[in-house]
């Protein structure tokens, strides 16, 4: 038997002792006379010299480590269960994560190491280990799994070969790959796109395990790939049976009892306008001249003449929030037979409405209104397309074709022009940012990605919307009674300075003046922008610095809109706040709105409002994330092709490109071999060391294509010669 040497004998002792006084200093925190202390107190009370307060860093650092005990955020040293912190983990693909715990400004950062193998959505408590400092977030580790976010997932299966196989999750944030023994598979094969329950969590040295509960599709078939979003997200596809048991019992035709007490429209001339493919038609427009102006109608579908509130079917809307638009279909937030159906002002048919009828002047401004309960009968079913092509084409055969709605479209675009004039006086901010318009095949393959076209026939039915729901949310304010507005607050200060300080990189000054900063100055900066090369990346900057849109109960304001009462009326097919408020009024000209009702709604609204804003960023983003797997899907046929792009976002790690058709991939700073680049925060841009080549926010470059993963949602470019940006 091999004797120790002295060397070892001596590091086994200090080893001992060094866990003898993590034992002691455990102990005496686990006791029932320790109050927190710093570490400064503890020193104190261990009697530990000045020198030697290192030491005691240290076996408190290993007791964190150990799980044992954490930080507060007072810097007091407690037991880890006593002093966690409950949140909810998100996970990043790179395996580290983020622990958001209310009360907490910041998210608490989770090491790799130290995730416990949580998954995101999962409810943890978290013990701190490093206090934030010198601009660094606080730094924690999982200590227990309360509540797991994920029961089921989608992902696609792969097919071991022997007696089980595994489950890729399409959610990249989900780094392991769920093992699923083949009893289990539900007759899966390689390539399926499936879903998984998950039956075992696994830990550090197992994977998770689960079992296939539902084949989706292989991933190659046309649909498969949105499908497994909806699944992904959970979104509600199939209506509960009563609800369609109620939409089968809804009139199909405008019932002659339905009529009574309300305002005939039918004999004004009255259209709508919306996109080709459009089937739920919410909004009809009537319009003539009048000595003092103008006589707008904007009719709205009567929703809530067929959706009581708490039927299934209203109860269904509220759960649901709004309708979900992906590239390839619908999921509506009422079921076909109602959306597509009897509140669809379709043409030729007699329809209910919520009308908002404005008297408006020769300056704009909306000099009396009335809102009514109304039945009208729309008479063309006109598309953005035809108006435009006969305010902007003059196309003699489309004005041939619609010849006696060709002046109400030319009084049309008159009063839009007056009123879109009128917005800008006052600072509204017109973010001209197209969105991605996806054309999809017979088959479901991209045909063609493209920003979306505005032109005069959109910009009519947005001036016309946007007055009347501000009409309605000033005229409600002022009856004091509950309502749902739409709010966008004041953008954050720290955002707006990084905005000015980005901008003056391509010239332009942001003059913010004191702690007010009023539309009309962002105002004024689109207007610099309009029609340069960088008009579209500063355009999406600025927007990317504003607050989010929200429903609220209180007229907080819309600073996009530089109005002070806004809200949402005019889409209650998809849109639950605008069925809601409709109740209200349609309650309040009934003269049925007493204290008691008053008092539900006091009561409801607030969840209302919270839960419709969670729904619609739902909505938005499983709509993002559609569009970006097709964009990766389209350009998958480019793989080797050249383009030229702007630079959309810069990093240490590299830059996005964003092509004309609205593409964006990243060049990875690895593949620029000309030269080793290092990132200058201050200029966002890459600069090389030895060249001196600049690739700068807005500059253009020439790329080429070499992966494109719809599986990631990822575009990978390479520069392929041509231009480098200048530093500004």
């Amino acid at each position: 038997m091999r004797r120790e040497t002295g060397e070892e004998i001596g590091l086994r002792i200090a080893e001992n002792q060094f866990e003898r006084r993590k034992k002691t200093v455990y102990d005496f925190i686990c006791s029932d006379m320790y109050v927190p202390m710093k570490i400064k107190e503890l020193a104190i009370f261990f009697q530990v010299a000045k020198e030697d307060r290192a030491e005691l860093e240290d076996v408190l650092q290993a007791l964190i480590g150990d799980g044992k005990i954490c930080l507060t955020k007072r810097g007091k040293y407690v037991r880890a269960e006593s002093g966690a912190l409950s949140g909810i983990f998100d996970s990043h693909a790179k395996g580290f994560g983020f622990v958001k715990v209310d009360g907490l400004e910041q998210d608490i950062y989770i090491p790799e190491d130290r995730t416990m193998q949580a998954f995101p959505g999962d409810r943890v408590l978290v013990a701190v280990t490093r206090e934030a400092r010198g601009g660094r977030r606080c730094e924690g580790m999982v200590i227990r799994i309360l509540e797991h976010g994920v029961t089921e997932l989608v992902g696609t299966y792969e097919d071991s070969g022997r007696s089980y196989g595994f489950v890729v999750p399409d959610m990249g944030k989900i780094t392991r790959d769920i093992f699923v023994p083949a009893e289990k598979n539900h007759g899966a094969v390689d390539g399926h796109k499936v879903v998984v329950r998950i039956t075992d969590y696994g830990d550090e040295k197992r994977n998770p395990e689960g079992e296939v509960t539902e084949i989706l599709g292989h991933r190659n078939d046309p649909g498969t790939d949105i499908l497994s979003v909806i699944k992904n997200r959970q979104l509600p596809v199939e209506f509960p049976e009563a609800v369609m048991e109620q939409a089968a019992h809804t009139p199909r035709t405008v019932l002659p009892q339905a009529l009574e007490g309300r305002q005939d429209f039918r004999d004004w001339q009255t259209v709508t306008i919306d996109g080709e493919d459009a089937k739920d038609l919410d909004d009809a427009i009537t319009l003539c001249r009048t000595e003092q102006g103008y006589r707008l109608g904007v009719h709205i579908a009567d929703v809530s003449h067929y959706v009581p509130e708490n039927s299934p079917l209203g109860q269904c809307a509220r759960e649901r929030g709004t309708s979900i638009y992906l590239v390839d279909r619908v999921i509506p937030m009422l079921p076909h037979a109602l959306s597509n159906g009897i509140c669809s002002l379709n043409e030729g048919e007699n329809r209910l409405t919520l009308s908002c009828i404005m008297e408006i002047d020769q300056a704009g401004n909306v000099t009396d209104h009335q809102i009514t309960e109304g039945v009208i009968r729309s008479d063309r079913r006109m598309t953005y397309t035809a108006v435009r092509r006969i305010l902007e084409d003059r196309d003699p055969e489309t004005t041939a074709e619609y010849e006696p709605f060709v002046p109400m479209f030319e009084l049309m675009g008159e009063l839009s022009a007056l009123l879109r004039k009128k917005r800008h006086a006052r600072g509204s901010i017109d973010f001209d940012v197209p969105e991605t318009k996806v054309t999809l095949d017979e088959q479901g393959r991209v045909s063609e990605i493209k920003p979306y076209e505005t032109n005069t026939a959109t910009r009519i039915i947005e001036d016309f919307m946007l007055l009347a729901n501000e009409t309605v949310a000033e005229h409600f304010y002022w009856q004091e009674l509950p309502f749902i507005y739409r709010s966008h607050e004041k953008p954050d200060g720290d955002k707006i300075q990084k905005l000015r300080i980005l901008i003056e990189n391509f010239g332009y000054h942001l003059h913010l003046g004191g702690d007010e900063l009023h539309p009309k100055k962002l105002q004024r900066l689109m207007e610099q922008i309009a029609g340069t090369d960088e008009e579209l990346l500063i355009g999406r900057l600025t927007l990317r610095s504003m607050q989010q849109a929200k429903y609220t109960t209180t007229a907080d304001g819309h600073f996009g809109l530089a109005v002070r009462y806004y809200c949402h009326f005019t889409s209650p097919i998809r849109r639950y706040p605008d069925l809601q408020i409709h109740r209200i009024i349609k309650e309040s000209l009934h003269g049925t709105l007493d204290e008691k009702r008053i008092a539900h709604y006091r009561e409801i609204l607030p969840e209302v409002a919270v839960s419709s804003s969670a729904a619609e960023r739902r909505a938005e983003e499983a709509e993002r994330e559609t569009v970006k797997m097709k964009k990766a899907e389209y350009m998958e046929r480019y793989i080797g092709e050249e383009f030229e792009g702007i630079i959309s976002g810069v990093s240490a790690f590299g830059f996005y490109v964003e092509l004309p058709n609205t593409a964006e991939g990243m060049v990875h700073v690895t593949t620029l071999r000309d030269d080793y680049y290092e990132y200058d925060e201050a200029h966002y841009c890459l600069v090389g060391a030895h060249t001196g080549n600049v690739y700068a926010l807005g500059s253009r470059v020439r790329i080429r294509v070499v992966r494109a993963d719809k599986e990631l949602r990822q575009i990978d470019f390479e520069i392929a010669g041509g231009r480098h940006g200048k530093r500004r």
